[in-house]
């Protein structure tokens, strides 16, 4: 019987990407780590620390410092190679010092014969993944960003707190861009299976009515608020990759608000943004399209827009 180990390749192993090598370690969703940096002795210095961990985490993984050229015979292919955001800027700002980065990266992951699926975490996010896609004229089942996953995420603490319900009783996320113009169908946001509009209406003590717009606005602050704190996200987003590479490696069919390409899903062409989708083991298995309301129908064909702007400069560098 020949057993398959499961081979998780991470470009980019600084804050975002070795927080994501040791979340994988520690919860036991990797065999091999494969790491590469443009900075060799970070990628090895990385490495190792994993390794020294082994002794004390349940699963046993390996960990090695490798090129691009060496990732071949991965399942999956996280980049998070990029500057990191500026607390001062907008995600979108940091468009061009990525692609510089990406235009050494892409060729040499061609090179590799790499062919599993690619989970882009860089930013800004659904430009960055469109941009992969579009250069290695990949699958589009088979490559995706985390997009608003973690976004998704803030907005649930932020209800959990507000309501008082547990996260894992909420249904709750952002939709369209990791960034600004990011949007909330607040039509499909339920408690416990019951939309929380009519809770609010039928229950308006358990339920207090609050500012929706605010509410958004704090969801995509969120990011900001760490980086001013610390310098940079981690924890969060190494928590959302992990989820996604999970539901590939079980195959687990499980719906996660990740950005992947629209191809008349929602009246949207050619365009990365952050949908509802099904993930298996060949990437995106199904879009859901939700029955969203005119006016947050207005607000991602906006964000859907937004997107596209970028994309069209990315493409100028």
């Amino acid at each position: 019987m020949s057993v398959q180990t499961r081979k998780v390749a991470i470009i980019g192993t600084g804050h975002v990407g070795s927080h994501v090598a040791f979340a994988l370690a520690t919860q036991g969703e990797v065999d091999e780590l494969y790491m590469s940096d443009i900075d060799k002795e970070k990628a090895l210095s990385q490495a190792t620390d994993v390794n020294d961990a082994v002794s004390y985490l349940p699963h046993h993984v390996e960990a090695k410092a490798c090129d691009i050229e060496d990732i071949g015979t991965c399942d999956i292919l996280v980049i998070s190679a990029g500057p990191l955001p500026d607390p001062n800027k907008d995600r979108l700002e940091s468009l061009g010092d990525t692609v510089a980065i990406l235009k050494d990266v892409l060729p040499r992951v061609k090179a590799s014969g790499f062919n599993g699926c690619i989970l882009s975490i860089s930013n800004p996010a659904d430009v960055v993944a469109a941009y992969i896609q579009r250069v290695l004229n990949y699958p589009k089942h088979k490559i995706i960003s985390s997009g608003t996953a973690l976004d998704s995420a803030r907005l649930q603490r932020l209800l959990s707190e507000t309501l008082q319900v547990n996260r894992r009783s909420l249904t709750a996320f952002a939709m369209g861009e990791h960034g600004g113009s990011a949007m909330v169908p607040w039509s499909h946001v339920t408690v416990g299976g019951k939309p929380l509009i009519d809770l609010q209406t039928s229950m308006p003590e358990r339920f207090p009515s609050f500012d929706h717009d605010a509410m958004t606005e704090a969801m995509k602050y969120g990011g900001y608020l760490v980086l001013k704190g610390k310098g940079s996200t981690e924890f969060g987003i190494a928590s959302s990759a992990v989820e996604i590479i999970r539901a590939i490696f079980h195959n687990e069919h499980k719906i996660l608000p990740v950005s992947c390409l629209l191809d008349g899903e929602y009246g949207q062409h050619n365009v990365f943004a952050s949908v509802p989708a099904m993930l298996g083991k060949d990437g995106v298995e199904l879009i859901v399209e939700l029955n969203l309301t005119a006016d947050e129908q207005e607000r991602f064909a906006a964000s859907c827009n937004r997107i596209r702007e970028y994309l069209a400069k990315a493409d100028t560098f």
